[in-house]
């Protein structure tokens, strides 16, 4: 019974060393053999930092958050820096989790957290500060614009960091501007220019300026619509192609300018109208309430703003109530006239085949002459002397002037 009693106390010494040397190296496990795990934080200027510290193992030692200058910030739950926008959110063993409230440019770096182990043990995070671009300015637009000025628009953004970028757009399609970035402290002011002649095509076009940045879920955008002021340009349509006795007839004078042109002055071959009765002039129209002869006429629509004055013509010609449909309306010669280029191509035509037709004539007539020499001398060839020769040859000639030709 003793014997068994000692065999018992034996069993148990040797478990209680087991469980205490497997304590031992745990506890080294713990203090010596890990380093705290952080992570780097990004936030934008303005918002709130989190900062966690971790640990898997601890044996009871205290954690430690401190600033890019060294100065503790918190030492486990206790607050070492007087400063209010750092408060405790979590501490633990096994964390240790500050924040930073309205982070500003300034807290940016490099942050120190340490398990206080022997020896100590530190990890770094890096907190990135992001600086938030104003609200674009865009500058250099007068309004109004005169059509010719040189122009540059000028979009402005500041307290950017890293420098947000700057696109131009005119209406819907981008344009390319001139970049210039300037660092003012932490942060940049960036700029964007375009510089253009400015002509009546930009009456009413809006020029966008948009500010890129990779603290802004949406762009930024600000726009400047321009008004351009630009001579007037008048031009006179009218109702009826061919316009005929007792019909209806209307002369719009149509301007264009800015501002508006106006009042529209209408007159007939360089004096007023002369039957009012039936020509009535209602804003910038002018209408003939039944045609006749006595229309016919240069009528002439004339308006002018600020920049300038500019007028429009038209020759009405009435014709006959039974004229056939096919007269060619006078103000429409440059539209309805013939096809000078056809015309071209026919006389060309003609003209070649008539020079074809001279050489082939030229070249039979030359063949047909040197074949009568020819024969004139027939005779003289197989004649055994020179006297015979002459004999024969004067025969010919009789012959000839019996069979005489004439060439046209």
């Amino acid at each position: 019974m003793i014997l068994k009693q000692h065999l018992i106390f034996i069993l148990y010494s040797l478990c209680g060393s087991v469980f205490k040397v497997a304590g031992t190296k745990t506890k080294v496990k713990g203090s010596q053999g890990q380093f705290p795990i952080t992570q780097n934080v990004t936030v934008v200027e303005g918002s709130t930092a989190n900062m966690t510290c971790r640990v898997d193992f601890n044996d009871n030692t205290s954690l430690q958050w401190s600033n890019p200058a060294q100065q503790t910030l918190f030492f486990g739950d206790k607050k070492a820096l007087r400063d209010n926008r750092i408060e405790l959110v979590r501490a633990s063993w096994q964390e240790l989790t500050i924040s930073i409230s309205e982070v500003a440019l300034s807290d940016e770096g490099q942050y120190t957290c340490s398990l206080f182990t022997m020896p100590v043990k530190t990890t770094k995070a890096f907190l990135t500060v992001l600086g938030m671009p104003l609200r674009p300015e865009i500058t250099g637009s007068t309004k109004p614009t005169m059509e010719g000025d040189m122009i540059t628009l000028t979009c402005t953004t500041s307290g950017s960091k890293p420098a947000a970028n700057i696109r131009w757009f005119r209406n819907d399609k981008e344009v390319q501007g001139t970049k210039e970035v300037n660092a003012t402290g932490k942060s940049f002011t960036v700029k964007s220019s375009l510089q253009f002649l400015v002509d009546r095509r930009d009456d009413g076009v809006a020029y966008t300026c948009s500010v890129e940045h990779v603290s802004l879920i949406n762009p930024y955008m600000t726009t400047e619509v321009l008004e351009v002021h630009y001579a007037p340009h008048l031009e006179i349509r009218h109702s009826q192609i061919i316009p005929q006795e007792g019909q209806y007839f209307k002369l719009e004078c149509v301007s264009i300018g800015n501002p508006i042109p106006e009042p529209v002055l209408w007159s007939k071959d360089g004096g007023e109208l002369p039957d009012v009765e039936r020509m009535i002039v209602e804003g910038r129209d002018l209408t003939i309430t039944t045609l006749n002869k006595t229309d016919n006429g240069t009528y002439r629509c004339e308006a002018s703003n600020h920049l300038g004055t500019s007028s429009a013509e038209y020759v009405l010609f009435v014709y006959a109530k039974d004229l056939p449909g096919s007269t060619t309306d006078p103000n429409a010669i440059g539209q309805h006239g013939p096809d000078h280029a056809l015309i071209g191509g026919v006389v060309a035509v003609v003209v070649f085949i008539t020079l074809c037709l001279i050489i082939v004539l030229g070249r039979y007539l030359a063949r047909h002459k040197g074949t009568y020499l020819t024969h004139e001398a027939k005779g003289a060839e197989d004649a055994p002397d020179a006297d015979t020769a002459i004999i024969n040859a004067e025969g010919n000639h009789v012959h000839a002037e019996e069979k005489k030709e004439y060439f046209i």
